[in-house]
This record gives structure tokens, C-alpha cells and sequence, in this order.
């Protein structure tokens, strides 16, 4: 979270109003414990990893903001939630600068994250490919920068995940009120050493991007189920958390380096 929140200085939410006006926000986390929010704020950001069925960081419920509900639907009993607010900075970043970044589907390819099995920073994804669909798996180019963007929009990823191998993705993205929300789903099992390690549809990652008055408010979900021999074997927040930080980098890092839009 250094790295994303160092180059995330740059970031401006002066362009919040294609969202509507700004919030503050305390209006959307009100009363957070104060050290808590000193670490929302901090450089490594807010992030709870653990065994738990139990949400630690909710806006409130007059934010309008509910990524609570779709992961508890699909029963997680481990959850990694994130928040963090990227100081304003010199560029601006709105709406379309958000949307573009998440249609960089190749720029998850060669992430790095640190493996401590290795001692190493090794890459997360191998490769990564938007896809036709569910059912036909050929890759497709990702398309051109845009130059306006859709309510919403539904795409297919496979990435080449440096644990579970070819691993295949749905990404829903929505624009809210306020900001745009990007929900990963599997539509196929992840595996481990050719072992089901996470059933199909029970891992989920919801992210949620808002230009506040302090700059721009990053908050994330991410929940799975595994059996307790999985569990057993591999550390699953650590293994969540991790993907979670490189989603939210490529994101970021998408939005301080725009592309051209068409014309």
C-alpha cells in the first residue's frame, strides 16, 4: 500500500463533480475509531484480514454504499476489507479516468507482490486476458481508451495466477451516485496443484471508488470460503489481502497514467 499510496499523490478528485458534489469523509464513516482513521489516511491505508464473518469497516448506511451485502450472500468465513483515502494532488481523475483504467485488463499482467516463501517480489499474474465470455474462452483485445462510458458493463478475465494457475473471472462495473463500483466474481474454481481450492462463485472482490473532499476514497471487500484442509495449507487473508493491494494498484496506477481517449 506504500507504493500505491506514494504514487497516488498525484491523484485529484477535482473532477468529482461528474459524480455530484463531494463528501466529506467523516459523512461517510462517521465516528471511526481515531486510530483507525489516522491509518485510513496513513501511507499502508486500513486493512483487516482475518477468519471472520463480521464486517469491521462499513460506511454508513445513509452513504448509500453497500458492498456489505452482495459478499455476505455468498457466505464468506474469511474476509479482507480496505479502506484508504488518496490525497488530492495536481492531476485531475474522474469518472471516465476510472472507467478506462479498469478496461486495462493486460496491465494486471507481471504485478508484483512480495512472496516471504521466496524472499522475493515475484509476479502475482503471469499473464492476464480479457476473454469473449463465460463459455467461450478465446482472449480478445482489450478495447481503445473511451470517450464516454456506460451505466454499467459486464466483462470475462482469465489471469494466470502464480498460485492457482488459469483462474477466470466475472467483473461487473457500475457507476453509483457518487463514484463507480468494480465487483470480481469466479465463474470456475480456483486450484492448487490441481486441487479445488475455491468452489465456483465463492470468491468475491468488491471495490468502490468516490472523489471525497480529501481526495479520492478507496474502499474495498474481498471474501472466500475453503475447506479446513485448504485452510490447513495456505494462509487465505494473506492470500486475499495480496491480490486485493495489486487490484487496487493497477486501478490507481491506470488513473495517474490516462491514455489518450478516442476521439
Amino acid at each position: 500500500m506504500k507504493q500505491l499510496l506514494a504514487a497516488a499523490l498525484l491523484v485529484s478528485a477535482g473532477a468529482s463533480g461528474l459524480f455530484g458534489q463531494s463528501r466529506s469523509f467523516d459523512t461517510l464513516f462517521p465516528g471511526l475509531d481515531p486510530a483507525k482513521r489516522a491509518r485510513v489516511f496513513s501511507t499502508e491505508g486500513l486493512i483487516v484480514a482475518a477468519k471472520t464473518t463480521t464486517f469491521q469497516i462499513l460506511p454508513a448506511p445513509a452513504a448509500g454504499i453497500d458492498l456489505a451485502g452482495p459478499v455476505s450472500r455468498r457466505d464468506p468465513a474469511y474476509l479482507v476489507e480496505a479502506l484508504m483515502v488518496i490525497p488530492t494532488g495536481s492531476r485531475n481523475a474522474g469518472f471516465l479516468e476510472i472507467y478506462n483504467a479498469l478496461r486495462n485488463i493486460r496491465g494486471l499482467k507481471g504485478r508484483r507482490y512480495h512472496s516471504a516463501r521466496r524472499n522475493d517480489d515475484v509476479p502475482l499474474f503471469e499473464d492476464a486476458t480479457r476473454i469473449q465470455s463465460a463459455e467461450k474462452t478465446a482472449p480478445v483485445p482489450d478495447p481503445p481508451p473511451s470517450a464516454a462510458a456506460p451505466a454499467e458493463e459486464t466483462v470475462y478475465i482469465r489471469l494466470k495466477d502464480v498460485n492457482f494457475g488459469n483462474s477466470y473471472y466475472r467483473a461487473d462495473v457500475q457507476a453509483t451516485r457518487y463514484g463507480l463500483l468494480y465487483r470480481l466474481s469466479n465463474f470456475r474454481a480456483l486450484t492448487y496443484l490441481f486441487i479445488p481450492v475455491i468452489k465456483e462463485g465463492k470468491f468475491i472482490a468488491q471495490l468502490y471508488f468516490e472523489p471525497v473532499a480529501e481526495g479520492v476514497l478507496v474502499y474495498s471487500i474481498a471474501g472466500t470460503d475453503v475447506s479446513d484442509f485448504i485452510a490447513s495449507q495456505i494462509h487465505i487473508p494473506s492470500a486475499i489481502q495480496k491480490r486485493l493491494e495489486v487490484i487496487i494498484q493497477w486501478v490507481v496506477e491506470g488513473i495517474l497514467q490516462p491514455s489518450p481517449t478516442v476521439p
